[in-house]
């Protein structure tokens, strides 16, 4: 299938004269940032949780979530061909549903980023620490930002480098995953305790209908991620063929990995020896018989901590560049380097992080806890606000006579299937007694940024105008705006 159309390149989608952000990162490194963004302790940790109260159907589980991501994905990657910016799909929901929305979904996924680098800073202090159990975890978390943050500081051609790496570490470790399960479901390795299992009644849906729901809203959770590759795709050198490639066909592979690693575990492993908390990438690999394989998934798993910290100050400092260059943010906030970097942007988004972690260590059991929990229902707010505004910017930029390099399929069908698989999901989570509390925490961040958008109305605050139909919506013919120094 022809993904990209042959169509002249679309302007980037940028908010007037101003800083702009250098142009540096390749199809390699938006490939392994939409793998690096998606593929973390979700997978290797979070999975055992999944396993546990979904049984034999954790695979299904996995495979229905795939499917939102994949079209949420196409969706988003429509938009991000034809009008590349670094505000991604908060400038589309601007753009389609006005700016209050603009507003809202950019600052809500600031403040998500921001928690999950300090999630993700505690997360790496308590895997390094074990390691090294005289000095303090704070020492480490803060060694571990310090780090992340000196990389997104130096261009962004070394947090693409970066990520690359990280994501390599673990796509590898999956790859070899795959082959030792695959190996041990056929009997083929010397030393394996651990054989291929029959799947009993009992463990086709161990905790019911309410846990196969409930596995499937984790599932949904944990591919949040893979949008970070649109937002990147401003600052890559060819943007229409690096999102199509990076947010279409990683998506497909990143499914294949989880919903592969997952059956296969599924396969070995007996749903009762699958403990909450606990890798079952372990479980498998000890039971298997490969030595070492505890000390080996902690250094993948640390990999995978260190790649979503290293995404998150990334992603949440472009988002806050995006927010100021467009006066929805102090102004300073959008001043680049000679490098193109956005110094300031990543500071803030930094010291934000700082903050949260301080937060971690000083009331873990009450205030972070509370912080997760709120920002536990942005990926479904970012993914309506995603399909709402595709349905709309797709009629408005065919009615303009812009280019189209790559299409959402089935449209308006598919579209709208889309939509309805989300309130699916919204609906399950309000039956559900501890999801419905996570969805109702959710909403206060966002509610929040609304009664801050509403105030600066009264105060007749602006964002700066956008709607420039000749730059926004690029016909046939148009060239290329320059965002790079």
């Amino acid at each position: 299938m022809q993904e990209i159309e042959e169509n002249p390149m679309p302007t980037v989608f940028e908010p007037g004269p101003g800083p702009t952000l250098r142009r540096a990162l390749r199809s390699r490194h938006l490939s392994m940032i939409a793998l690096g963004g998606i593929i973390g302790a979700g997978l290797f940790v979070g999975s055992g949780a999944v396993i546990h109260t979904a049984g034999a159907l954790a695979p299904v589980a996995y495979a229905v979530g795939g499917v939102v991501l994949v079209l949420v994905m196409r969706m988003l990657a429509e938009m991000a061909a034809a009008l590349p910016s670094t505000g991604s799909f908060a400038d589309y929901a601007r753009l389609a549903l006005g700016n209050g929305a603009g507003f809202v979904i950019g600052w809500t996924y600031w403040y998500f980023w921001v928690v999950v680098v300090a999630f993700e800073a505690t997360a790496g202090a308590a895997i390094i620490g074990r390691a090294l159990p005289g000095v303090p975890l704070w020492v480490i978390a803060a060694a571990i930002m310090a780090t992340m943050t000196a990389v997104n500081l130096l261009s962004v051609r070394s947090f693409g480098e970066a990520e690359f790496w990280f994501a390599s570490i673990k796509v590898a470790a999956i790859v070899a995953f795959l082959t030792i399960a695959i190996a041990g479901v056929f009997d083929l390795l010397p030393d394996q305790r651990m054989h291929a299992v029959a799947v009993t009644a009992d463990g086709v849906m161990p905790a019911g209908v309410g846990g196969v729901l409930s596995a499937l809203v984790v599932v949904v959770f944990s591919y949040f991620g893979a949008e970070i590759v649109t937002v990147a795709a401003a600052e890559a050198n060819d943007p229409v063929r690096a999102v199509a490639r990076a947010a279409v066909t990683v998506v497909w592979r990143v499914i294949i990995f989880y919903v592969g690693s997952v059956t296969l575990i599924v396969l070995l492993v007996p749903y009762t020896q699958v403990t909450t908390g606990e890798s079952p990438f372990v479980t498998l690999l000890d039971g298997v018989g490969v030595p070492g394989a505890s000390q080996a998934m902690q250094v993948v798993v640390l990999t995978a901590v260190l790649s979503v910290l290293n995404s998150g100050i990334y992603v949440s400092s472009r988002m806050l560049f995006s927010l100021a260059a467009r006066h929805e943010a102090p102004r300073v906030l959008a001043a680049t380097s000679r490098r193109g970097t956005p110094v300031r942007a990543i500071l803030l988004a930094t010291l934000a992080g700082w903050v949260s972690v301080g937060i971690a260590y000083a009331a873990p059991e009450s205030v972070f806890t509370f912080l997760l929990n709120a920002a536990g229902g942005v990926a479904l707010l970012i993914y309506a606000a995603i399909a709402a505004s595709q349905i709309r910017l797709r009629k408005m930029i065919e009615r303009e006579g812009g280019a189209l390099p790559v299409r959402m399929w089935g449209y308006p069908y598919l579209s709208w299937l889309t939509v309805g698989l989300l309130v699916g999901i919204v609906v399950t989570m309000l039956i559900l007694p501890d999801s419905r509390e996570q969805l109702g925490l959710g909403l206060i961040a966002p509610a929040v940024f609304v009664a801050v958008h509403l105030v600066r109305r009264w105060r007749g605050t602006r964002a700066r105008a956008v709607v420039d139909r000749g730059a926004v919506f690029p016909a046939a013919g148009s060239v290329e705006a320059p965002v790079a120094e």
